[in-house]
């Protein structure tokens, strides 16, 4: 039995208790099948992984193209890694540290009858039963809570009038909370007790005829006017909400100073939401009643663009690109200075499996920048660990994914 089976199982077993995942749940399993079978594996690594997984162990053997053992390019150091390099998108679970790729969504733009085209998303979430994802055209929107429990979800048709509770065990709605004005954006707490549900007049995913943009080979129909109106605080427990009113400000040139979907966020503590901005000072804080009040002192110089953010301890803030034009490299920060910490390999970071590891996009050598996939990186290490197969560059077409990553 191989890693990502040891963690298959477990993650079917947890499902049915219906119990919380540990942070350190794969640690865990590893240690438990040592004990069941040491007279097996004793003194060796693992467990030998098939052709179409990477599972980092101590030591761990990944396949090469060709079909040959090799090592990962990677440090190992503690067996909590699953990375499936041949598919695309994954069918099968990807996970590092306390992270993991909890859904995957892909996207069309289908065209409206008045001329418009709506942006539509497809997603597959993590099957927490098998390790599996799976397809689920119910949904426009979707965020999934710590702990791979539960999302969020809305329906089809933006803005939304309800916020859905997604057991991801059943696949089943256990809850819905009311909203009175259109919710168009979900996201949860990094505690998972709350929401921040960012409400709008329009979809914000509807491209205006009457607004088009050039790309590159003729005229497209083009993001239309920002409609944001303001956020909901919901209480995950109970479903109380409070809705506070946001106006959206002007920025250079008398623009709005915010894009046509913006959604707010929580910070670091829960405490406050924040947007982003077009422009710096490129987010903007609020606390839970809608007052506009100072950036944290340990988010001065976290950037919404960014995707991985800060840290789990808070203690370093994901950076943007910083390579060249024949290497890609990102940087890590003092969130609190903005001085560059440490720079490692990637594209774009995505998310933190640890305070030492994250997860990001990465290119293919003599590609172009869109051909990514995803890799795991180490501070202090130039080396990296491939986690899924390679993104088509073709934009728009099946084979371009956008994960949504989950703390476990």
């Amino acid at each position: 039995m191989n890693v990502e089976e040891l963690v298959r199982d477990t993650l079917r077993e947890q499902a049915e208790d219906k119990a919380p995942l540990p942070g350190d749940f794969a640690d865990r399993i590893l240690a438990v099948r040592r004990r069941r079978r040491t007279r097996t594996i004793a003194g060796a690594s693992l467990a030998a992984v098939t052709a179409a997984v990477v599972a980092v162990a101590v030591p761990a053997l990944a396949p090469d193209p060709a079909g040959r053992e090799t090592r990962p390019a990677g440090e190992s150091r503690t067996g909590d890694v699953v990375g499936h390099p041949g598919q695309t998108p994954p069918r099968e679970l990807i996970a590092a540290g306390d992270t993991a790729l909890a859904a995957y969504s892909t996207s069309e733009r289908v065209k409206q009858p008045d001329g418009d085209v709506l942006v539509t998303r497809t997603y597959h979430l993590l099957d927490v039963r098998t390790g599996i994802y799976r397809k689920d055209s119910r949904w426009s929107w979707l965020a999934v809570a710590p702990g791979l429990r539960t999302a969020a979800v809305l329906e089809r048709g933006l803005p939304a009038r309800r916020i859905g509770l997604l057991d991801l065990a059943t696949g089943k709605v256990e809850r819905w909370i009311p909203a009175d004005r259109g919710v168009a954006g979900v996201a949860f707490s990094p505690d998972g007790r709350k929401l921040v549900a960012t409400t709008y007049a329009d979809d914000p995913d509807r491209l205006d005829k009457d607004r088009p943009i050039h790309d590159g080979k003729r005229e497209v129909p083009g993001p239309g006017k920002p409609s944001r109106t303001g956020f909901y605080v919901v209480d995950v427990a109970s479903g109380d909400a409070r809705w506070s009113k946001v106006r959206t400000k002007s920025g250079e040139f008398g623009l709005s100073d915010i894009n046509t979907r913006q959604d707010f966020a929580f910070s670091r503590d829960g405490s406050l939401v924040y947007t982003g901005l077009t422009s710096a000072p490129h987010q903007r804080y609020y606390d839970v009643r809608g007052r506009e009040t100072g950036t944290p002192a340990d988010e001065k110089h976290v950037t919404w663009f960014v995707e991985a953010g800060l840290s789990p301890s808070g203690k370093l803030a994901a950076g943007d690109f910083a390579g060249g034009a024949k290497t890609t490299a990102t940087e890590v920060l003092d969130p609190r200075t903005g001085r560059r910490v440490a720079k490692v390999p990637g594209q774009q970071l995505l998310a933190w499996a640890d305070d030492e590891r994250l997860i990001a996009w990465d290119i293919a050598p003599g590609t172009n920048e869109y051909r990514q996939r995803l890799v795991l990186v180490t501070i202090g290490s130039k080396k990296t660990v491939p986690l899924s197969g390679y993104r088509t560059p073709k934009d728009g077409s099946s084979g371009r994914w956008t994960p949504l990553f989950a703390r476990r």
